[in-house]
């Protein structure tokens, strides 16, 4: 599921391009990843339309699956961004469901929500998007900034 990588265009959360570490992982089959990877342009960029956009078409895809149980196992500022809009600590997990038939909008479950998080080490509430999350760009009340994340009217000194 490439949808569900980091946000940020920082070497730490840039993967390695696949000509590099195919050839330390020979037995591996990198057919499936996307010949833009790791790209930080376009749907990968570092932006709110990009991350919004991502976010939802991972949770379409997740609602598209035969399985009735999906862990998804990604970076905490995707799914804090572009997933769940919910607070995650390292390595802690939330269990969701899909609202209804016809929206991808998630309902956490209670066992999760007030505990926060699966192992109680998150910060219980919505996450919202701070300054840092898209220091370099400047949002002046966009359709993608008012609809997902909040308006931000100032730029954020990077």
């Amino acid at each position: 599921m490439p949808s569900t990588l980091e946000n940020s265009d920082k070497p730490c959360d840039t993967g390695t391009p696949i000509a590099a570490i195919s050839t330390e992982f020979p037995s591996f089959d990198f057919n499936t990843v996307s010949p833009e990877y790791p790209s930080k342009e376009g749907r990968w960029a570092f932006s709110v339309a990009a991350i919004t956009q991502r976010g939802r078409d991972c949770r379409q895809w997740l609602k598209s699956r035969p399985e009735k149980v999906i862990a998804v196992v990604t970076h905490s500022g995707f799914l804090r961004l572009g997933v769940s809009h919910t607070k995650y600590a390292n390595a802690d997990y939330r269990v969701f469901d899909f609202a209804d038939d016809t929206s991808d909008e998630l309902v956490e479950w209670e066992s999760t929500e007030h505990q926060g998080g699966g192992m109680g080490k998150s910060e219980k509430g919505t996450a919202y998007t701070r300054g840092s999350d898209f220091r370099h760009e400047r949002r002046k009340g966009t359709a993608e900034a008012k609809g997902a994340l909040g308006e931000v009217d100032e730029e954020v000194p990077g």
